[in-house]
């Protein structure tokens, strides 16, 4: 049956769609004032916050970034073969300044291995292994940082007597097509082989090595150990 067509008339009688809308919105608004009062001051609130908040974040990153130059900077000139375990201790003290009076900043986690690094040469093995592995679990998924990582706390390993704790902490690095640090890793990974007495896998490791950087400036090296 076909829709009864409204004429002229009723339809001036029929209330306007979007002045009933306005005037409900209008009763809503006088009805809730105080509420959307709070409501704004709230979003309101939360805007300075979150502009507050990183704006302090770059501040923090660029004073963290500041002093992790300046303990870099002592690092490099402490670094000489006559240097003495005060001024290496001195760099490591820099170090863990960025890391506990900056450490919302990015500069904080790079200063974790330089710790690390600094123990390792002061022969505290057992502190330096709770730097990188602290590290390691930050970087689990950059494979760079953490196949450098990896290689630092096999050295530590290594240093301790440690031999198959640092082969297992070699091989995923040693394993990985393509990755930078592969190289390295095959050759660490042999030289402990041999210090654990298994030559044989020593050897296996050094012919894979020789078959795969044929321009490598080790393979002499490596040749000459099979």
């Amino acid at each position: 049956m076909a829709k009864k067509k409204m004429t002229r008339k009723e339809l001036l009688k029929k209330p306007d769609e979007f002045l009933t809308f306005s005037g409900k919105a209008a009763d809503f608004f006088n009805t809730h004032q105080t509420l959307l009062k709070y409501i704004g001051v709230a979003v309101a609130i939360v805007i300075v916050v979150y502009i507050a908040f990183y704006a302090y974040l770059g501040s923090v990153n660029r004073k963290g970034q500041e002093a992790y130059n300046k303990a870099y900077y002592t690092l490099g000139q402490n670094m000489k073969p006559d240097a003495s375990p005060e001024s290496l201790r001195k760099s490591e003290e820099l170090f863990e300044g960025v890391e506990k009076k900056y450490g919302l900043s990015k500069a904080s986690r790079l200063a974790i291995p330089q710790v690390g690094f600094l123990e390792f040469m002061d022969k505290r093995y057992d502190e330096a292994i709770v730097q990188y592995r602290k590290f390691l679990s930050t970087v689990a998924d950059e494979a760079e940082y953490s196949s450098l990582t990896s290689l630092a706390l096999a050295a530590c390993l290594e240093a301790k007597g440690e031999l198959k704790t640092a082969i297992e902490t070699l091989k995923p690095t040693a394993n990985a097509p393509g990755n930078p640090f592969k190289e390295t890793a095959m050759l660490s990974l042999a030289r402990i082989y041999r210090l654990d007495n298994r030559t044989d896998k020593s050897k296996e490791i050094l012919k894979e090595f020789v078959g795969e950087f044929k321009d490598s400036p080790f393979l002499s090296m490596a040749k000459s150990y099979l």
